[in-house]
């Protein structure tokens, strides 16, 4: 007698549906679920925040009305002495540091000490370069060219929109 008559028959392999899936594709789903729900609700979170950065409506009074004032001193071109547009920048910018920070009496520094100031309060204005912000009220001729004079207005228009 042959061992492999006492063998059962086969049995027909039978197609597999594709429902319901297998336990790890529900965690998995679950999982995916969970992300989703997460990321609309810290999109929802930040985005008022980032409108409110975007456009300049936003911005407090004393900030705009501080870029208008900025942008209507007489800038320094053509070889014109920069000392009196250096003081009213300067002036300017301790208005605004009287009127934002009261209590670290920020009008009374001079120097290097007023530029590390202004640059703790904005980095990205990157102020700390234009040392002939403060020394340039005290040069009788003081000149800058048309680069310099750019460069400083932006400075000073990024500190003015950016400060904390």
């Amino acid at each position: 007698m042959n061992p492999l008559d006492q063998l059962e028959p086969l049995i027909a392999p039978q197609a597999v549906g594709w429902w319901p899936p297998a336990p790890g594709w529900w965690l998995l789903l679950l999982l995916a679920l969970a992300a989703t729900i997460w990321a609309i609700r810290i999109y929802r979170r930040r985005a008022p925040r980032l409108k409110k950065t975007r456009t300049d409506s936003s911005m407090d009074p004393a900030r705009l009305a501080a870029l208008a004032e900025l942008n209507q001193l007489q800038k320094p071109y053509y070889g014109a002495a920069a000392g009196p547009w250096l003081q009213q920048l300067n002036a300017l910018l301790k208005r605004l540091c009287r009127q934002r920070y009261p209590d670290s009496n920020s009008h009374v520094l001079s120097g290097r000490e007023w530029l590390a100031f202004l640059d703790n309060r904005c980095p990205a204005a990157g102020l700390t370069r234009w040392m002939v912000l403060v020394e340039g009220n005290y040069k009788p001729n003081c000149i800058l060219d048309d680069k310099a004079i750019e460069g400083l207005n932006s400075a000073v228009d990024i500190w003015i929109r950016k400060h904390v």
